[in-house]
């Protein structure tokens, strides 16, 4: 059974850095394609990064230059390093993994979520 278990999430002010981890059971990252995707309240689910084997990493605009996709292999976790935050950032933010080495239109497993606040 394939669990994906975020950490990471919290509040910091504009300007500051989190970083949230996704550990993974019953899957090997390395081989699939990863993402994180973010919902704000009364928007869209939006994919904000992804990674696959092989690969460049993909970043939404508006985080280009700010946040950075990365894994660790031998801890089948993947990381979302966050900086220079902005108040729009603020979401509840979701790690997803794909069971295809090609990030695909939908993904086969999601974490259960961590809330990022950025305050102005």
């Amino acid at each position: 059974q394939v669990q994906l278990v975020e950490s990471g999430g919290g509040s910091v002010q504009a300007g500051g850095s989190l970083r949230l981890s996704c550990a993974a059971s019953g899957y090997t990252l390395s081989k699939n394609c990863v993402a994180w995707f973010r919902q704000a309240p009364g928007k869209e689910r939006e994919r904000v990064a992804s990674m696959r084997l092989g690969g460049m990493p993909f970043y939404v605009d508006s985080v280009k230059g700010r946040f950075t996709i990365s894994q660790d292999n031998a801890k089948n976790t993947f990381y979302l390093q966050m900086n220079t935050l902005k108040p729009e950032d603020t979401a509840m933010y979701y790690c997803a993994a794909a069971r295809t080495w090609y990030c695909p239109p939908e993904y086969d497993y999601w974490g259960q979520g961590t809330q990022v606040t950025v305050s102005s």
